[in-house]
């Protein structure tokens, strides 16, 4: 448990910022349509300017995480984690001040250009930064462990967001959102990798002597180039689970419209889904990876990931998609299985980004945080 420990500020980091971001899910269906449809449960306009902000900031971050990723081998995993953590900051601001339809709208736009970098990049980056610092042999329990803060903080944001008011619900969501950024860059150590591990990052009083090891005379890192063919993103979107975040950006707007859920109707179901998976992921996941292997565990999971699906399209009565929500006790196998089972097929310098040393220069970990896989 030692690694594990050494990695409690990382923890915590991840635990506010996720606790900022998920609290206002809830509440972002109503504000948003009583922003453009007020006074209705249905709204078509609604549903299509959510779909292209997803659609936008999927592919605007799909182009950026490999670049987040060569940007964090030159100047470290806690640099790159400041950016995407400070700019989670301002839309929560937006609608923290008004939630009128002009707020919202430059909440929509601003939203849009932010996600693009943050969407998805504080999650790669604690990834490889557990990567740098966890043998490989516990990938697996440590990458559950750290989805199972993830969880833990989607149930603390989401039952927080039953008691408050939506304009609290927002200013409450900017200052823990504030607080974590704070922390991250107070206590937040950046990798300290063992030898066996990885190769270093650059580290404070040896960025000298690391750079001029990894950075030949008249040459430095492409950054750009480093960037995906178009060929690469038709293949890796073929092969993404779209489905799944097709499902989550229209689900909340199909039961305000089926069943006439509110932002406490939702909230509920999203403690529901989060109690149940953080048991899964802190108590089971560590237990049964090492004895069943990551191939089976994924198999269970995108076996329950199936069955929710199904059972939310076809959902009859009220009380369906409280049911269906338990399912997550086992489809949040699939996305720690994934993670440990690509980490383990690249080089330790790749975790990330490109190795400057060889000429690998997609990276495997950073296009599967931006390929359609929810975070």
């Amino acid at each position: 448990m030692g690694k594990l420990s050494g990695l409690r500020h990382l923890f915590m980091t991840l635990f506010l910022h996720n606790f900022a971001s998920f609290m206002v899910i809830p509440a972002i269906t109503d504000v948003t349509m009583a922003a453009l449809c007020p006074g209705r449960d249905e709204c078509s306009l609604a549903i299509y300017i959510s779909g292209f902000q997803q659609a936008i900031i999927g592919l605007g971050s799909f182009v950026m995480m490999p670049l987040v990723g060569n940007l964090s081998d030159k100047y470290g995993r806690k640099a790159l984690l400041t950016v995407p953590i400070t700019l989670t900051i301002f839309p929560l601001a937006i609608l923290a001040y008004s939630r009128t339809r002009s707020f919202f709208y430059a909440y929509y736009i601003l939203k849009i250009l932010t996600a693009m970098f943050c969407e998805g990049s504080v999650h790669c980056l604690s990834l490889a930064y557990v990567a740098d610092n966890v043998p490989e042999g516990r990938r697996a329990s440590a990458f559950g462990i750290l989805s199972g803060i993830g969880s833990c903080a989607f149930v603390c944001g989401t039952l927080s967001t039953r008691f408050l008011s939506t304009a609290s619900t927002f200013q409450v969501s900017t200052a823990m959102a504030m607080l974590s950024a704070v922390y991250m860059r107070v206590f937040l150590p950046d990798s300290i990798i063992n030898d066996n591990l990885s190769t270093p990052i650059i580290s404070e009083g040896k960025s000298d002597d690391v750079a001029n090891q990894n950075e030949e005379p008249g040459k430095k890192m492409q950054v750009f180039k480093t960037m995906l063919s178009m060929e690469d993103m038709l293949a890796l979107l073929k092969s993404s689970n779209l489905a799944d975040v097709g499902l989550h950006a229209s689900l909340l707007y199909y039961l305000k419209a089926r069943f006439h859920f509110n932002k406490d109707q939702f909230a509920d179901l999203m403690v529901i889904t989060g109690v149940a998976g953080t048991i899964s992921q802190l108590l089971l996941m560590p237990i049964l990876a090492p004895a069943l292997g990551e191939e089976r565990l994924l198999s269970v999971g995108l076996f329950f990931s199936s069955a929710h699906m199904i059972f939310y399209s076809i959902a009859w009565s009220f009380w369906v998609p409280y049911a269906a929500a338990m399912f997550s006790l086992f489809y949040v196998f699939s996305q720690p299985c994934i993670r440990s089972i690509v980490s383990k097929q690249i080089g330790p310098c790749e975790q990330l980004c490109s190795c400057p040393k060889e000429r690998h220069f997609i990276s495997p970990v950073s296009v599967l945080c931006a390929s359609g896989l929810p975070r």
